[in-house]
């Protein structure tokens, strides 16, 4: 029997037709780029036994990227900072509910290039007086900063203002959030950065761990004194050792996932965001990060299981020398 006319027949005889199984939504990720490293490794790892399962990564900065999750375009967001009140208020006028999720610490390195073999060491006061918004225009060469280094103009470098790196830094060495001199070069995209540092004998520039780790070959690493002597004996360089045992400060910090909350009906996302939290923490320090402790992971994963909506940071936005098992210890 030709096949159509045995199709009507099996239609006609009750029959149901056999329905397609759609094929799983895309886990759409945008966000930090200091997020990025860790969350493509664990995208990549997830991608071999779950090959239907498509995820995107786009890299926008933690601000770009909370815009797009606050408007519902994009399902996680990763961030270097967490999220702000304006931000949780986006969130609200569209109705969407979040999970908050620290993943890993970094640490911001501070960088120079290799050739400026002189600068060994910055203070933190040192960094402020380059780069609070006062010294635009008025502090402008090595020397004015410390009397025996070159009396030469230096070139800042660092993500842009939409980076939650950006943020950080500016709130944990200038004291105040977003608030920088502005005639600094600035990326989202911390390829630029590097290469930018490492092309220019009297650079200076900050960003993530990893990236100097990536490139070490290219850029000086340069040790930071915070002044504080409970952090330990002088000048003191991040490390996967200085940003788990909190001597590196006040630049180390948690990193974040946001997924929405109506996002964790979806299996496969539920999926991934389970393998990011067990089978990813191997992959934190492979890319330059510092994996939570266990205590730590069993808390976020705790908080994941329940779907506690809402952030710990109450104040909103970045905030200095807090850890995650201080801050989610308080919710069990």
């Amino acid at each position: 029997m030709h096949p159509l006319l045995l199709s009507l027949v099996l239609g006609a005889c009750g029959e149901p037709p056999t329905e397609a199984v759609p094929p799983p939504q895309p886990v759409s990720i945008d966000g930090s780029s200091t997020v990025y490293p860790i969350t493509e490794a664990v995208a990549e790892a997830f991608r071999a036994i779950e090959p239907d399962v498509r995820v995107t990564i786009g890299v926008s900065g933690s601000g770009g990227g909370f815009k797009k999750f606050c408007s519902g375009e994009i399902v996680l967001a990763g961030a270097s900072r967490p999220i702000k009140k304006s931000e949780v208020d986006a969130c609200a006028a569209k109705g969407i509910a979040f999970v908050e999720l620290p993943v890993a610490y970094d640490g911001i390195a501070v960088v120079a290039h290799p050739t400026a073999t002189w600068l060994d060491d910055v203070t933190v006061e040192e960094l402020k007086a380059m780069w609070q918004p006062e010294a635009q225009g008025t502090v402008t060469r090595w020397a004015q900063i410390r009397a025996d280094w070159p009396d030469r103009p230096f070139h800042l470098f660092g993500p842009g203002v939409d980076s939650g790196t950006y943020d950080y830094f500016t709130a944990a060495i200038v004291g105040t959030e977003h608030s920088s001199r502005g005639d600094f070069t600035p990326s989202e995209d911390d390829n630029v950065l590097v290469q930018g540092v490492a092309t220019d004998p009297d650079a200076l520039g900050f960003f993530g761990l990893a990236w100097y780790e990536e490139n070490h070959d290219r850029l000086r690493l340069v040790p930071v004194e915070d002044g504080k002597p409970d952090n330990g004996a002088g000048p003191i360089a991040p490390s996967m050792e200085t940003v788990r045992n909190g001597t590196y400060q006040p630049l180390s910090r948690p990193l974040f996932l946001y997924v929405a909350s109506s996002a964790l009906d979806r299996p496969e996302v539920a999926r991934f965001l389970s393998f990011y939290l067990k089978d990813g923490r191997a992959l934190v320090s492979e890319v330059g990060y510092v994996p939570l402790s266990d205590v730590a992971y069993e808390l976020v994963q705790k908080r994941l299981a329940a779907r506690t909506s809402g952030s710990v940071f109450v104040s909103g936005g970045s905030q200095v020398g807090l850890t995650v098992e201080g801050l989610l210890g308080k919710e069990r």
